[in-house]
């Protein structure tokens, strides 16, 4: 809801496709700043902790964001609180990654993994279509930010009733050894790192998602409800395609299925910037979604089945780099080709791009390539 909301207002006040890539770009940097004394926390604390705090912080952040679009304050105020929801996020993230291997036992992991990707594209669907509709009703986009932070206040209250189990903490002083940890395991375990690296580079060059309002407004002429749909349709695929991994065995060609995976996200990147109708356009975001949905499974699953506790956060806080990287400033890159070119060849090209990604990750990991089932670390 509340990245919809902003992305509409910020192009509805601005028309500018350079100003929708400075949201990622605000978004992303104070996590690769500060991912790394993040991940030394929530491996020396308790993570539940943390998660609660940070939940806490975004409510405040959504809060804030609501009154400055109550009283119409300068964009600048905006991109300040999208800073400040960086740092949030990058406390955040190595918390929750890592609290949910304590929570059910190694062999059900790969499911808990689906069962958690399908709730989370449950709520992608409906968080874009709600903001959608109530800025098109209200046409205001305060009542979003109010409604975000609710629902992140009663998330930070709900962590007291979570339990997590036993399992041997990092000790230690936070030090630029310590902090590096998680790399050092990362180029230990080159498989996981190709597979973050895949991700990273895929993302970068081929999400459009900074474009979409964009494409709701001037290309598909569908306003803001357009927009809702357009966010929700990758999470649609996504959540048939979760329900459909959780009814299944794990993937036995993990390696194969991720690199095709990604490649099938290219190419329905290429469709989706080339299409004029709204049903196609619908389709291709629905279907890259669902093939998207592979690689997070497998790649969330590689990475947590193959750290050791001890190092999840910080593992947890390069991976939320790259992550931020891939998402929010793929979002700045693409807003700045768009700004250059247009969006039409920043979004086809981004997707001829993830598809020689792809190519030259396969050529470079052949252990990527050659992975089949994900066991855990043996330790």
């Amino acid at each position: 809801m509340l990245t919809t909301a902003i992305l509409w207002e910020v192009w509805d006040r601005t028309h500018d496709p350079l100003s929708l890539g400075y949201v990622g770009l605000a978004r992303a940097l104070p996590v690769v700043f500060m991912a790394l004394p993040a991940g030394h926390l929530a491996d020396v604390r308790d993570r539940r902790w943390i998660v609660a705090l940070t939940q806490s912080g975004f409510s405040l952040v959504a809060v804030l964001f609501a009154i400055a679009s109550y009283v119409e304050a300068d964009l600048w105020i905006y991109y300040a609180l999208l800073v400040v929801s960086g740092c949030v996020r990058a406390f955040n993230g190595p918390a929750r990654a890592g609290l949910l291997p304590l929570l059910v036992p190694a062999p059900a992991f790969p499911h808990a993994i689906n069962c958690n990707a399908g709730m989370f594209q449950a709520a992608a669907i409906a968080g874009p279509l709600i903001a959608g509709y109530l800025i098109a009703i209200t046409g205001n986009e305060w009542p979003v930010y109010a409604g975000t932070a609710v629902g992140c206040a009663l998330l930070a209250a709900s962590m007291i009733l979570i339990h997590p189990s036993n399992a041997a903490r990092a000790t230690g002083a936070m030090t630029m050894r310590t902090m590096l940890g998680g790399m050092r395991h990362l180029m230990r375990e080159r498989t996981i790192f190709a597979a973050i690296l895949l991700d990273l580079l895929a993302v970068l060059f081929g999400g459009a998602t900074a474009l979409l309002p964009i494409y709701a407004d001037e290309i598909l002429h569908a306003g803001p409800e357009g927009l809702g749909w357009l966010r929700a349709a990758p999470y649609i695929g996504a959540f048939v395609m979760a329900v459909y991994l959780a009814l299944r065995r794990p993937i036995q060609h993990a390696g194969a299925a991720l690199l095709w995976s990604v490649a099938a996200f290219g190419i329905c990147m290429i469709i989706f910037g080339l299409s004029t109708s709204m049903w196609l356009s619908l389709l291709a975001l629905a279907v890259s979604g669902a093939v998207d949905n592979i690689s997070v499974v497998i790649r969330h699953v590689l990475v947590q089945m193959r750290t050791p506790n001890e190092l999840r956060g910080r593992v947890g806080a390069v991976n939320s780099m790259f992550i931020e990287c891939s998402n929010e400033l793929g979002g700045f890159e693409s807003g700045l080709v768009a700004k250059l070119l247009s969006p039409v060849f920043s979004v086809v090209s981004g997707g001829i791009g993830t598809m020689l990604v792809v190519a030259a990750i396969a050529w470079t990991f052949p252990q990527l390539r050659r992975l089949k089932e994900i066991r855990p670390l043996q330790l």
